[in-house]
């Protein structure tokens, strides 16, 4: 019987495994987990689940029952190990897998602060897993003061759930504004304003010298010799890929697992998908971290392996929930030169559009649903539009996709 093996238990393992057996595919699966839980959603970590109103049976992807009823053997709490390409097994624990296909959708792991800057103390905390969350959530409660170590979305959602719990936060970027690698400066003022006005101290251009405390965090300095109090801190500086099962195979690793545009690696019989897999596209090869790319890679990789031969088109979208505010994201930014401001029909409503000359490449929306599905709907078909009519508020925006 044929044997598909995947590495990873995120949202791209569950979206392949189900494709799978959708398509019709009726041979072995295994899926093999480093944590001790079948596949859940990751963007609640850091916002409903952190701040305690998404219950922990609702993470999950899937019923419990669903991996039996579908005849999936799920290998948790241990990661698979090693991957010997010409014998096709991959160990995992004391164990052997045969395999006669393999994907690889082992997500990313968070950038750690190094050690002797306090990385280690007791009360540093990352957000990525389920049991990053659980180690958190109390001490975040009893908690007087946090620092954030970090100004992309995840630290500020985190900062945006601590206020709500009535934590004092600063949050200290070390780039001269917050999602300095991810937004226009627009929405970065946008999202200073927002996070200012619920409190939070922000610190931008600043670099962190060390975290102290014996044992325990107590506070941090600053390179510039100031100093901050903290009981617990949360450290967002990034996410990498996990490659290093897929380097030690052998395997190409370009900023992440290396695969063509049918997502396939540089072994045949070896795929990969979702967060770790760098991507061939028209700007370079890139990996998209977002759920949207995660089960429709998932997805495509999974008829690719069952023969489709077809080449994954990805459609990036994007979100993140902080305080009263949705912030939706359609497209890639890279290589914009224009910003293009919408004002909202209500305080807090608003959308940023990103333009390389004349070619509409994506766009941020704030508590704006309307702008973002009719920008999404530009860029997928790969439509642009008037920048003039875009920056006039009394312009209907459904009008562009009659032109």
């Amino acid at each position: 019987m044929t044997h598909i093996v995947v590495i990873g238990a995120g949202q791209a393992a569950s979206s392949l495994i189900g494709t799978l057996r959708t398509k019709g595919f009726d041979g072995a699966i295994t899926l093999v987990g480093a944590e001790p839980v079948p596949p859940y959603q990751r963007p609640p970590l850091s916002k409903g689940y952190l701040l305690g109103d998404v219950a922990r049976d609702r993470l999950f992807l899937r019923p419990a029952s669903w991996w039996d009823e579908h005849d999936v053997t799920l290998k948790l709490g241990t990661p698979a190990s090693d991957i010997d390409t010409a014998a096709r097994t991959v160990r995992v624990g004391d164990e052997t897998l045969s395999y006669d296909q393999l994907a690889i959708c082992t997500g990313l792991v968070p950038r750690a602060l190094p050690a002797d800057l306090g990385g280690v103390l007791d009360g540093v905390h990352t957000v990525r897993s389920l049991a990053d969350v659980d180690a958190m959530a109390d001490p975040l409660k009893a908690a007087r003061r946090l620092l954030v170590v970090g100004g992309g979305y995840i630290g500020l959602e985190a900062a945006a759930v601590a206020r709500k719990l009535g934590v004092e936060v600063t949050l200290v970027e070390a780039a001269p504004r917050i999602l300095s690698r991810v937004a226009a400066d627009e929405t970065a003022a946008y999202f200073r304003d927002l996070h200012r006005g619920h409190g939070v101290h922000l610190v931008e251009g600043a670099s962190l010298a060390r975290l102290e405390g014996e044992t325990r965090v107590t506070g941090a300095v600053l390179a510039d010799g100031r100093r901050i109090d903290c009981d617990i801190a949360i450290v967002g500086i990034g996410l990498l890929p996990r490659c290093a099962i897929a380097e030690a195979a052998g395997l190409d690793v370009d900023g992440g697992v290396a695969v063509d545009d049918r997502g396939r690696t540089s072994d045949p019989r070896i795929w990969a998908a979702g967060d770790c897999a760098a991507l061939p596209l028209p700007g370079g090869r890139m990996r998209i971290e977002s759920v949207g790319n995660a089960i429709d890679m998932g997805a495509a990789v999974a008829a690719n392996m069952l023969g489709a031969d077809k080449a994954y088109d990805p459609k990036p979208w994007f979100w993140s929930d902080q305080y009263d505010v949705k912030l939706q994201i359609a497209g890639l930014n890279t290589g914009h030169d224009r910003v293009v401001v919408r004002p909202g029909a209500r305080d807090g409503e608003g959308s940023h559009w990103y333009f390389a000359g004349d070619r509409l490449l994506a766009v941020d929306a704030m508590n704006d649903a309307r702008a973002y599905m009719i920008g999404k709907r530009l860029i997928e078909a790969g439509r642009s539009a008037d920048p003039e009519t875009l920056a006039d508020p009394a312009a209907d925006l459904k009008a562009l996709l009659r032109a």
